[in-house]
């Protein structure tokens, strides 16, 4: 299986593995270990998909405050439910939006402000209508022409 993954420059290594955790980001296998646990420079998390970061301890100079160029897009078809996890922490608008360019995302920043958009496309999105008592009215699935 050929795969591609991010190494993430953290400044602290411990808080971005609990940040990324939050997003269902978990060490797994030879990487949970009591020896990989213990190491402080490198951690590499798996989610329940088959995707993986890599947490590396940042060399100095490399994590200016406010100016990480760096940025993660994470594809995932529950987009409100990840970001109810991380109300009050989305940059630049309450809850996810349907963009221009097709896909309905929310943005977050990690310990050392590595960009991540949380998204799925627009046209494969559940819609569901909400009445006035709160409960879902009518439920329709858009698909790509």
């Amino acid at each position: 299986m050929q795969s591609i993954a991010a190494i993430i420059p953290c400044s602290d290594v411990n808080a971005s593995e609990h940040f990324y955790r939050r997003l269902g980001f978990l060490r797994r296998g030879e990487d949970a270990t009591d020896e990989a646990a213990g190491n402080d420079a490198y951690r590499i998390l798996h989610d329940a998909d088959g995707a993986s970061l890599h947490l590396r301890l940042a060399e100095p100079g490399w994590l200016v405050p406010r100016k990480n160029p760096l940025a993660l897009f994470y594809r995932r078809e529950n987009v409100d439910e990840m970001a109810a996890e991380f109300v009050g922490e989305i940059v630049g608008s309450l809850w996810p939006e349907d963009k221009p360019w097709g896909m309905y995302e929310f943005a977050i920043s990690d310990p050392d402000a590595t960009l991540i958009r949380i998204g799925w496309p627009t046209r494969l999105r559940e819609y569901v209508t909400i009445n006035a008592k709160g409960g879902p009215r009518s439920r329709r699935m858009t698909c790509a022409s």
